[in-house]
């Protein structure tokens, strides 16, 4: 995937969809897949600052193709 594939592709403003559960073990959110620290700041974070999230969630099945699933 090209650079301007990847500034070009839109996604939800939250990754997340209602469904807070965290895993003590790991601090992931069952539902959305961030941490609780990604979850605190997420309303902060500049696009910059989300886009490696956004692409860890996407590797890991969270969300595809820019939808959240």
């Amino acid at each position: 995937m090209t650079k301007s594939h990847l500034a070009l592709k839109v996604r939800p403003v939250s990754p997340c969809v209602r469904i807070c559960q965290i895993e003590p073990s790991t601090s992931l959110c069952h539902g959305c897949g961030r941490t609780l620290d990604e979850i605190a700041v997420w309303g902060s974070m500049t696009e910059a600052e989300k886009a490696p999230v956004w692409e860890r969630l996407e590797a890991e099945g969270y969300v595809d193709e820019g939808s959240v699933r």
